[in-house]
């Protein structure tokens, strides 16, 4: 069957194309409008939930962001002396801001290309990127490509926290906005790569910012990195622990394959953005970025752990004060206020590892390394000491060793600053700064500061002034001697030069009442408090809690500044990271003795180093120098001191155990206080290879007027009477003026006879035999009444003489024997018995004095004749003599044989004539 055509009019044609078409517009009109009105919905909805998330957030102004942006955790810096670098404030991260301009252009480049492609482009938010990045989040897609933008990193680092949540972006995508309204591009790239956190340093430690990461990876600065370099830096922000080459013991990974990826991915980036040629791109590939990383340094706690921590502990201190004068509190209200104190400390600790501060100090870089050297080295401290303490967890008794420890410290004395110390041996054994913060009996040399200086202030003592050395007792106290003698009748000078200890004490009884302690105060030694000062032993230095080697050291440059006290510090200024000087160390000079009682002093320390304590000193030094300082030992030998003063310098050093124990009388052959004295000389010699002209000086002190060179009785401290003249007791010292020696009556000192026994001297009287009388000269009791001698010790002296009582009868004969060729007879047990005659007796019974002996020396004859005969009497003051001892006589010698006469000769005179034993008598 043929189809016939089906009939298609146009104007059917249209009707159904027109049917069809407004079929399909209306759907895809529906469909538009679904999907517009879905679209005003979510963006509706979206704005609203933005709105909503961000609703109680408070629009920060201008000042608040640029703070926040700006104020990030910085490292603070520590510098020796004349501005040379010491290192790091320790903190938990090391980070050091730099403006853009100091920046590698590569890293610029490199940073922008990786992390945020369009940063010149958008204004804070990149829209397309939020959009995938909600996509990838709600999908939870396995890419994750990110969305934030620089200025988004910079808001979530400085702005909020690391929160992960809707309300977070949103607040986050905010204050983007608004910080690239308020700052420009330069301003928030700077802010940004100040702050980002780059991983580790070669030294182990948590870097953040541009500087530290240029720092830490390769040691150069962040102005100097090259392409590669600067590739390698720009990929570790996003994900710097596992990017970073470097374990947290500061050794480079095995494996540091997933950095160099990264480098190489940010290396194509900014190749593919035009920032570098094909040529610069495969150059910085070939670049061998593990060649060139930073060896690993230690950290300046490692390497100066007792200069670090006490450059944190004073700066501390410090910046405290800073803080509180700031909000109002005085430095003398903040001391006297602990709970306040503490805060301040805190606030200024978090200041200090966090606030980029420049801390300078007065520590001479070479001056120091070399006294650690020899702190280390040095061969003669002693052995360690074992003690027995119980275990506090178990009970049990345990043996602990320690060893001998050291402190120093080097000032400078016109400025106060502290040029170098020694805190220890061993910081990982003992923290304890030995040199600032250990307080110990500081023994003899206690005696220029609150004895002899003060004493000579007040006009009590000059170095010539004479002081008992005789046995002396305060109540139960009785002070002794090193060498447990006693020495009579001293001058002061002469008592400090051999470090007698009781004539320091009776001079200290003197000036007692008249508030010695204060000097110590002003010098700075304020661990010895008024309580102590009725104490006598204080003068030898029994203190309480002790002194520090810096209060010792630094109260002894008082002399060298002829008694200007200049407080000594370490800290010489504070600068924070913008470059205002928060601190700068001003001294305050306090004046403490006048510069006569300073120079006197120097000068009778001058002979400590000369015939006295630290007689060996001199020898053990390379160079020669105008030295004068003072030995000083604690009780039991627990401490071991030398310090010493020169124009420029004045330096200590103090050896002990850290529980106190006797130091080794000797050890290697050398007494502790020769070890101590070598010790110091060998600083010392350390120091004077470095900086010659500071510790050698050419100049010597110089006298200041008001002191004069004036003579002086021996015997009396008086000016010479003409029997001091006669008698030979005449010297010479200097004095100050205003205390030269006084004028004696003349009676002050007599010429007199007297009777010496057993070293003791006694007035003899009109009969006593001038054979046994001495020409001497005696001082009067009352020239001494002051010192509060008893007359027992007076008796003693050299220069008095007792009364010796007579008995009333005549002495018995003594008793004589021979032993061998020598008449030998018991000394007299009468106590007036002044000496003995020894008479040749003859054949007839006449006798004949042949020899004196003076009561007290040895009771023995041994020029005998042989076959003669001798007796001996025994003589009192009184002029009273015994009869004979028994007769002892020496045996005859055998005669030899005449010699034969030749030519008629004779022998005239035999060998044993009466004649010639006449002639050895006479002999």
């Amino acid at each position: 069957m043929k189809h016939q055509p089906f009939p298609l009019s146009l104007e059917k044609t249209w009707h159904y194309f027109s049917r069809t078409y407004r079929l399909v517009w209306n759907t895809v009109f529906a469909l538009l409008v679904a999907l517009l009105c879905l679209a005003c919905f979510a963006v509706g909805a979206g704005a609203g939930y933005f709105a909503f998330l961000v609703k109680d957030m408070d629009a920060p102004s201008r000042e608040s962001m640029h703070s926040a942006i700006s104020s990030y955790e910085e490292t603070s810096h520590m510098y020796f002396a004349n501005g040379v670098y010491l290192g790091r404030f320790r903190s938990d991260l090391d980070r050091e801001a730099v403006p853009l301009s100091n920046v590698s252009p590569y890293v610029v480049q490199a940073i922008i290309a990786t992390e945020d492609e369009h940063f010149y482009e958008h204004h804070g938010v990149v829209p397309k990127a939020v959009i995938r990045a909600m996509f990838q989040e709600l999908t939870n897609s396995p890419i994750k490509s990110g969305g934030s933008t620089l200025t988004q990193q910079l808001v979530k680092n400085q702005l909020l926290t690391n929160e992960v949540s809707f309300e977070r972006k949103a607040k986050e995508m905010l204050l983007a906005l608004r910080l690239e309204t308020f700052f420009s591009k330069q301003q928030i790239l700077e802010a940004y790569l100040n702050v980002v956190p780059f991983g580790r340093s070669s030294s182990g430690r948590n870097i953040a910012g541009i500087q530290a990461a240029a720092q830490g990876v390769f040691g150069v600065n962040a102005k100097d990195l090259n392409l590669a370099q600067a590739a390698f830096l720009a990929g570790l922000p996003q994900n710097p622990f596992v990017y970073t080459p470097f374990a947290p013991d500061g050794s480079v990974k095995p494996d540091i394959s997933a950095g160099l990826r990264r480098m190489k991915t940010v290396l194509y980036r900014m190749k593919r953005a035009g920032y570098i040629s094909e040529k610069q791109y495969n150059e910085a590939l070939a670049y061998d970025v593990a060649k060139h990383f930073a060896s690993s340094k230690p950290s300046p706690f490692e390497q100066y752990p007792f200069l670090t921590m006490e450059i944190e502990r004073r700066a501390k201190d410090i910046l405290a004060e800073v803080l509180a004068k700031r909000d109002g509190h005085q430095p003398a209200k903040l001391k006297r206020n602990p709970s306040l104190f503490r805060r301040y400390v805190g606030e200024a600790e978090k200041a200090l590892r966090q606030g980029g501060y420049r801390i300078y100090t007065t520590i001479d870089k070479d001056l120091y390394e070399q006294m650690q050297r020899i702190a280390a080295r040095y061969p003669y401290y002693g052995n360690d000491n074992v003690y027995y303490a119980k275990d506090k967890q178990t009970g049990k008794t345990i043996a602990h060793r320690q060893p001998v420890e050291v402190g120093a410290m080097l000032i400078e004395n016109k400025t106060g600053k502290i040029l170098s110390f020694v805190g220890g041996r061993d910081y990982k054994r003992e923290q304890l700064n030995h040199a600032t913060q250990a307080h110990r009996s500081n023994g003899s040399t206690m005696k220029p500061l609150l004895v002899y200086a003060p004493a000579m202030e007040m006009g009590i003592v000059q170095p010539a002034t004479i002081i008992p050395d005789l046995p002396l007792s305060i109540g139960s106290y009785k002070p002794k001697n090193a060498d447990g003698k006693t020495h009579g009748l001293v001058t002061a000078r002469y008592a400090l030069q051999q470090s007698f200890n009781i004539p320091a004490v009776r001079a200290y009884m003197r000036i007692q009442h008249r508030d010695p302690v204060d000097y110590l105060h002003k010098m700075g030694i304020t661990s010895v408090t008024k309580q102590e000062e009725s104490h006598p032993a204080l003068a030898i230095g029994g203190t309480n809690v002790g002194v520090t080697v810096e209060e010792n050291v630094n109260a002894y440059a008082t002399f060298a500044n002829y008694g200007t006290f200049v407080d000594a510090y370490m800290i010489e200024k504070i600068v924070d990271k913008n470059g205002n000087v928060v601190y700068q160390h001003q001294s305050k000079p306090v004046s403490v003795f006048s510069p006569q009682t300073s120079y006197l002093m120097i000068d009778m320390m001058r002979d400590v180093l000369h015939g006295g304590t630290a007689s060996s000193l001199p020898g053990y030094l390379a160079f020669s120098a105008d030295w004068a300082g003072k030995t000083g030992t604690s009780q039991a030998n627990r401490d071991s001191w030398f310090v010493a003063v020169n124009p420029n310098v004045t330096f200590g050093v103090w050896i002990g155990y850290d529980r106190p124990a006797p130091l080794e009388t000797y050890y290697k052959g050398l007494s502790y206080g020769k070890r101590t004295q070598l010790l110091w000389a060998q600083f010392m010699n350390a120091a004077y290879r470095v900086h010659p002209k500071l510790i050698a000086p050419r100049e010597r002190f110089a006298m200041p007027g008001g002191i004069v060179r004036r003579a002086y009785c021996a015997a009396t401290g008086l000016s010479p009477s003409k029997a001091c003249q006669k008698a030979g007791l005449v010297r010479y010292d200097l004095y100050n003026t205003r205390f030269a020696p006084k004028e004696g009556s003349g009676a002050d000192l007599t010429e007199s006879r007297l009777v010496v026994i057993d070293g003791r001297r006694y007035l003899a009287l009109a009969t006593t035999p001038e054979e046994f009388v001495t020409r001497g000269v005696i001082a009067q009791p009352e020239l001494l009444a002051a010192w509060e001698m008893a007359k027992d010790d007076w008796d003693r002296m050299d220069f008095t003489a007792a009364v010796l009582k007579e008995n009333g009868h005549r002495p018995a004969p003594p008793s004589a024997r021979l032993d061998g060729h020598t008449l030998v007879w018991t000394p007299h047990r009468e106590r007036d018995v002044i000496g003995y005659r020894v008479y040749r007796v003859g054949d007839g019974g006449a006798r004949r004095v042949v020899a004196v002996v003076k009561a007290g020396e040895p009771t023995t004859f041994s020029a005998l004749n042989p076959g003669a005969s001798y007796d001996v009497t025994a003589v009192d003051i009184a002029g009273q003599e015994s009869a004979p001892s028994n007769l002892v006589s020496r045996p005859a010698a055998e005669r030899p044989a005449p010699p034969a006469a030749e030519d008629g000769a004779e022998n005239d005179t035999p060998p044993h004539s009466e004649a010639a034993e006449e002639g050895t008598d006479a002999d």
